[in-house]
């Protein structure tokens, strides 16, 4: 297995429609009001969106992932509308095992983006780039079966659902138990 430390990662992933790239010290300003602005759909799914963050507090944790991706611990993602310059979500890669190797991909995106393919164009990329870049051969998403718009991203990529793990994962909020789907593609 080659080191981790020594895999080099482009400065971006451009497809027809978006810039995805590494988070930089700064990007905790538009991260955070997208996560304000999309508070409703986000909390039932995502932990942190549980009460509104500070811009400080968004700022801390862009730079907590910056730390991370030049560790290779967790690849995080931002992703941008690649004409406009607009922020529209975070993706990445999570839960890598360089051995086998695999990733898993997760994502969210701000509201007013969402419904228009974004995601899908993006984690579309991002799953040919684990393939062709990292020599994936097992590439997952997971997501609540409760949400339905989080499931149809690896539906209409031609990923299987291998299963659904039951009872795996507290709810975002900490007050119950809560199923998983599993998703794969293999290479």
């Amino acid at each position: 297995m080659k080191n981790p430390l020594l895999i080099d990662f482009p400065t971006e992933i451009t497809t027809e429609r978006l810039c995805i790239r590494a988070p930089r010290p700064g990007d905790g300003k538009e991260v955070n009001a997208a996560i304000n602005e999309s508070m409703n759909e986000l909390k039932p799914w995502m932990p942190f969106a549980q009460k509104p963050p500070t811009l400080e507090e968004t700022e801390a944790n862009i730079r907590q992932s910056c730390a991370k991706f030049i560790l290779r611990e967790d690849l995080r993602l931002l992703i941008f509308n690649r004409k406009k310059g607009h922020f529209i979500g975070s993706t990445g890669f999570h839960r890598m095992d360089w051995d086998v190797p695999k990733v898993e991909i997760g994502y969210w995106i701000s509201t007013k983006y969402a419904g228009k393919g974004y995601m899908t164009e993006a984690v579309e990329a991002l799953t040919l780039f684990a393939v062709k870049e990292f020599g994936a051969k097992r590439v997952e998403i997971r997501c609540d079966p409760e949400n339905i718009r989080s499931r149809r991203i690896p539906e209409k990529l031609g990923f299987i659902l291998e299963g659904v793990l039951r009872q795996d994962d507290v709810s975002a909020d900490g007050m119950s138990l809560r199923n998983t789907c599993v998703f794969s593609k293999i290479f």
